[in-house]
């Protein structure tokens, strides 16, 4: 672990607690010019049935007051230094600090900083960790923020769908989110000693730097390397949404053109059979939902007259139902926007066009670019 004789390292560290399963876990929080979230973020890390015995924010390059922030809600700070590599980059030099002290007993999470988490996120996962030594990482279930209008109401919808498949298996697990996961130092460390060789990225580095989305490039390497991971039920979080089309479109194209591009990377193993599945199912999804308004269309020009018959309203009823009981835990205004249908397929072929246009410029290796996006203090 850090510790306070590293000079870089801002703040003062909290007492050392001890915890019968002999586990220790550091929090690292990447930041950017966050002074809007991290001091929510921090609280709910000290808020956790079990706390963390440190959390440690890396700021990179911060113009504002992410680093006073931080320091005043109980964190320690460790500053980037000529970091170019973005979040990657920055949570690279950290790790190059803290695995080389690190013990068979000490874990790191890795956390957004516009994320919050439910108390019993921590204990629930070092309890996995400790009862189950294959397991390499244990993820978070991320859930949308308040606000954002309709857009907003819409990424909640999709995120309650998602975390509700995972909850019933939750070993399914085809992404460690970004936004909150518990890694084992070893497996960080197995790693980073294989980049170079059988994994992608320069050896001795946790993080491919030159991955878009460094989570799913992560989920992927420790796969490969024979680890295991869950994502329990209780381990929730609440993370952003993206409150307008051009900033959503924007993230899911760095999202979807990113996996691309580690399968592109990786190639065809057993680990990514799964995933070049996925992508093949987008496919076919994108290709049925435009072959059935081909029908649709093809049928309302070539009829003069329409009629309603029961098979037909009772297939479409039994959507409505799906449709409506998969979001049902998000509340009334989640069924409201779930039971008309269009408003969600508007927003399925919206995510479809995001695929589509990943996937041209995947074949053109046209630069998918970074997503930040600036939040009010």
């Amino acid at each position: 672990m850090l510790t306070e004789q590293d000079t870089r390292l801002l703040g003062t560290p909290q007492p050392s607690q001890e915890h019968q399963d002999g586990l220790a876990v550091t929090v690292l929080i990447p930041a950017h010019n966050e002074e809007a979230t991290i001091e929510p973020a921090i609280a709910s890390l000290w808020e956790q049935e079990r706390r963390p015995d440190q959390i440690v924010v890396v700021a990179d390059n911060c113009s504002d007051r992410t680093v006073e922030l931080a320091l005043g809600a109980g964190a320690q700070v460790l500053e980037t230094i000529d970091n170019t590599d973005k979040k990657a980059g920055g949570l690279n030099q950290a790790l190059d600090l803290l695995l080389p002290g690190s013990g068979e007993q000490d874990n790191f999470m890795i956390m957004d900083a516009d994320t919050a988490l439910v108390p019993e996120f921590l204990d629930t996962a070092m309890s996995r960790l400790a009862t189950d030594p294959d397991l390499g990482a244990v993820g978070g279930l991320f859930f949308g923020e308040p606000g954002g209008g309709l857009v907003g109401a819409l990424q909640r919808n999709e995120y309650t769908r998602y975390q509700r498949d995972l909850a019933l298996n939750e070993r399914k697990v085809m992404v460690l989110s970004g936004t909150a996961s518990v890694f084992r130092a070893q497996a960080l460390r197995a790693v980073a000693t294989a980049r170079g060789d059988v994994l992608p990225g320069r050896h001795g580095q946790v993080y491919d730097t030159l991955a878009m989305t460094e989570d799913n490039e992560l989920t992927v390497a420790l796969k490969t390397l024979g680890y295991q991971m869950v994502s329990p039920a209780e381990c929730r979080n609440v993370t952003e949404v993206m409150t307008d089309w051009k900033s959503l479109w924007r993230q899911r194209e760095r999202w979807q053109r990113g996996a691309i591009e580690n399968l592109r990377v990786y190639g065809w193993t057993p680990t990514t059979r799964k995933y070049w599945g996925q992508q093949l199912g987008i496919a076919y999804g994108v290709l049925s939902l435009q072959l059935f308004f081909l029908l649709l269309i093809m049928t309302m020009l070539s009829v003069s007259s329409f009629a309603f018959y029961p098979f037909w309203i009772g297939v479409s009823l039994v959507f409505v139902i799906e449709r409506v009981v998969t979001v049902w835990p998000a509340g009334w205004k989640a069924r409201l926007i779930a039971a008309p249908l269009v408003i969600e397929i508007f927003y399925d072929i919206f995510i479809q066009a995001v695929f589509v246009k990943s996937v041209y410029d995947a074949i053109r290796r046209k630069d998918a670019g970074w997503n930040y996006v600036p939040r009010e203090a």
